[in-house]
C-alpha cells in the first residue's frame, strides 16, 4: 500500500510503499478515507511530545482517522499499533476501536470534529455559564477559531480574542481583539483595558509569555477580592512549556487553573460530541480545512500558510 512514511526522528513523511497491515483475530482491515494532521502529530513525530518514547522507524504517523469497513460503513477509528498510523491507504483496528460516522457528516469534516472539544472545555472544565466573558488566548489557530464559535453558540456575554495575526483577528467577529506582538507593557495594558468587569473564563492555547503577561495583568491594585478567573490550560503554541508564576498571581488575583481534560469522563465526552455533532449538522459550527491527497503529504506536512485551516489528508 501507499503511505506517508517517516524514517527518522524529526523527519518529514514521504509518500512511498509500505507493507500492508494484516488483520489478526478480533481485528478489521479499514480503507482510510480522511486523516486530520494536528500539531500533536508533528510533535510526536519530532520527539517533542511527552508521549514520545523510543519509536521504531520507519513508521506511519497520526493516531486516528476516518475510514470504511469492509461493508462500506464509514467509521472513525483509532488506537493503531505502531509502526502503523493513519496516514496510509489501509489500517488495521481492534474490534471496538471504531465508531460509525453519523449521517450528514462529510468524511473530510469528521476527523476534525474533535478539534472543537477544546472549545467546549470552557463548560466541561471551567463551568461556563451563559452571559459570562470569555478570553481566548490564541484565537487565530484552528482550535482557537472553533473556540470563538463555541463561545458564541454557548451565549457568551462577551468574547475577547488574542493572536499574532491582526487580519485574522479582525475576521473572527470577537467583541474585542488583542495583538500579542506588542511589548509586555503594552500587552499588560491591553489585557486590563479589555477585561471590563473581569474575565470569567480563559481558554489558553498559548501559555508562555502571553499567559505570564495576562497573570500579571490580573493582579489587583487594591486589597479588594478579585473576581474569579477560571483559566483552562490547553496548549503551548507560544513556544514554551513552562510558566513563570508569581505568588500574587494566585494569592490575590482570583485565578483558578484547570487542565482541559477536567470533566471529560465517559459521559462528558459523549455529551460534548453530541453537542458538536448537532451544531455541525445544523451548520452553526463550521470547520475550515485544507484537503490534500496523500501523494502530496511531504509538501503539505511542511506548510506554514494554512492560517487557521486544519490540514486533512485523503488517500
Amino acid at each position: 500500500m501507499k503511505a506517508a512514511v517517516i524514517h527518522e526522528r524529526g523527519g518529514v513523511p514521504v509518500y512511498e510503499d509500505f507493507p500492508d497491515p494484516v488483520a489478526g483475530p478480533g481485528q478489521l482491515l479499514i480503507d482510510v478515507r480522511a486523516v486530520a494532521v494536528e500539531n500533536v502529530d508533528r510533535k510526536v513525530a519530532a520527539g517533542e511530545h511527552y508521549t514520545s518514547t523510543d519509536p521504531v522507524f520507519p513508521l506511519i504517523p497520526c493516531f486516528d482517522g476516518v475510514g470504511a469497513l469492509p461493508d462500506g460503513t464509514l467509521v472513525g477509528f483509532g488506537n493503531l499499533k505502531p509502526p502503523y498510523g493513519a496516514l496510509a491507504e489501509k489500517a488495521v483496528v481492534d474490534q471496538g476501536a471504531y465508531a460509525p460516522i453519523p449521517e450528514g457528516v462529510d468524511a473530510t469534516v469528521a476527523p476534525v470534529l474533535a478539534t472543537a472539544f477544546t472549545g467546549m472545555a470552557m463548560r466541561t472544565a471551567a463551568g461556563f455559564r451563559a452571559g459570562e466573558t470569555v478570553l481566548i488566548q490564541g484565537a487565530t489557530g484552528v482550535a482557537g477559531r472553533l473556540a470563538v464559535q463555541v463561545a458564541r453558540l454557548l451565549d457568551a456575554g462577551r468574547i475577547v480574542a488574542t493572536g499574532r495575526d491582526s487580519e485574522a483577528l479582525a475576521a473572527l467577529g470577537a467583541d474585542t481583539v488583542i495583538d500579542t506582538r506588542v511589548s509586555d507593557e503594552e500587552l499588560t495594558g491591553a489585557f486590563r483595558d479589555a477585561r471590563g468587569d473581569g474575565y470569567d473564563v480563559v481558554l489558553d492555547y498559548l501559555w508562555g509569555r502571553p499567559t505570564e503577561t495576562l497573570l500579571r495583568a490580573l493582579v489587583p491594585d487594591t486589597f479588594a477580592f478579585a473576581k474569579p478567573t477560571r483559566i483552562v490550560q490547553i496548549g503551548e503554541a507560544a513556544g514554551s512549556a513552562t510558566l513563570g508564576l508569581r505568588a500574587d498571581s494566585l494569592r490575590t488575583s482570583g485565578v483558578e487553573i484547570y487542565g482541559a481534560a477536567k470533566g471529560l469522563d465517559g459521559g462528558g465526552m459523549a455529551e460534548v460530541y453530541e453537542q458538536i455533532l448537532t451544531w455541525t449538522r445544523d451548520g452553526a459550527l463550521t470547520f475550515d480545512r485544507e484537503v490534500v491527497p496523500l501523494s502530496d503529504v511531504e509538501a503539505a506536512w511542511q506548510r506554514t500558510d494554512l492560517r487557521g485551516k486544519r490540514l486533512v489528508v485523503t488517500p
